[in-house]
């Protein structure tokens, strides 16, 4: 155990939720579409609030196919830079106090996003989960589904290919 963190349940707990939150709150348009997540140990579900403003379709209502693309891309970088973060939490790499004052995470860039829209959107809560294929040190592929009312009737699904930002080093400076 590191002597600059405490490893408590809880505060194992509040140190993920910070780094989530941290990560989340480097996207602002995540609130723009009202997407937030959930989070159970490593894996994320993300939610994308229902909202008149998503509507694309109002003789349907659907929900407009730019918008599902762009939950669907969103919940793709995060889940990315979330596995990272993560893994530095768990390695007891970062305090809490550390993960408050840390800058905005450099994100994952986008290479190309391939969405197959399988059916409606309807006006309702929509969710997702991302799904990494590959990470690489330069290169990442991740698959995202998502739904609505029922886990096994998609909606929607993407497969991106991302290029990964260069590694940073967040351990503190060795003392010599």
């Amino acid at each position: 155990m590191n002597a600059r963190t405490s490893n408590t349940a809880q505060d194992i707990k509040e140190r993920r939720d910070a780094a989530l939150n941290r990560l989340v709150d480097a996207i602002p348009y995540t609130s723009f579409l009202g997407v937030s997540f959930d989070r159970r140990g490593d894996e994320l579900t993300a939610t994308m609030a229902y909202s008149d403003q998503l509507i694309g379709n109002p003789t349907v209502p659907a929900i407009h196919g730019g918008a599902m693309a762009a939950f669907m891309e969103t919940v793709a970088i995060i889940e990315l830079a979330w596995i990272d973060l993560f893994k530095q939490i768990e390695a007891d790499k970062l305090s809490g106090d550390e993960i408050a004052q840390m800058p905005f995470p450099t994100l994952p860039k986008v290479i190309d996003l391939t969405v197959d829209y399988l059916s409606v959107g309807r006006s309702r809560d929509t969710y997702a989960r991302a799904r990494i294929n590959r990470a690489g040190r330069r290169y990442a592929s991740v698959h995202v589904e998502t739904w609505q009312d029922n886990r096994s009737k998609l909606v929607a699904q993407a497969t991106g290919h991302f290029l990964m930002p260069e590694k940073t080093d967040t351990s503190p400076p060795k003392g010599g």
